[in-house]
């Protein structure tokens, strides 16, 4: 299969997944605002890993992390099903949600070059001499 194709199949999986998680009744899974970042379908379309992230995942515990991951296996038919209504393909893959935690990282990174760029004797010569 050509790439832009597989890319054009994650993009739409993405997006349709997306949509319908909003429509997940379980509370496990609607208690959280979860955001699709992308997905990842195999060539033969059997199979896709659906990466997820959450907005405020300060407040996520082990277990509320547990019973998040929990809730989204449980859901996985349902979104499946739906997929299959919205998408025309010939397989509709079985999924997996693995959560992505790029942005979670990316915030703790800024943090800390900002925490360096405070602490660093240059600032503070500059600093000085802006002064005089």
């Amino acid at each position: 299969m050509p790439k832009y194709r597989r890319n054009r199949i994650n993009d739409a999986v993405a997006r349709e997944t997306a949509d319908i998680i909003r429509d997940v009744k379980d509370p496990r899974v609607s208690a959280f605002m979860i955001t699709i970042t992308g997905a990842d379908v195999t060539a033969d379309l059997k199979f896709a890993k659906i990466f997820y992230s959450l907005l405020d995942d300060s407040a996520l515990d082990a277990e509320a992390e547990k019973d998040l991951r929990r809730g989204l296996k449980s859901a996985a038919p349902f979104v499946r099903r739906e997929l299959a209504v919205r998408l025309n393909l010939r397989i509709t893959p079985e999924l997996s949600f693995v959560r992505d935690m790029g942005a979670s990282h990316g915030a703790e990174i800024a943090s800390l070059l900002n925490s360096i760029k405070k602490n660093s004797p240059e600032e503070e010569t500059d600093e000085a001499e802006d002064d005089e």
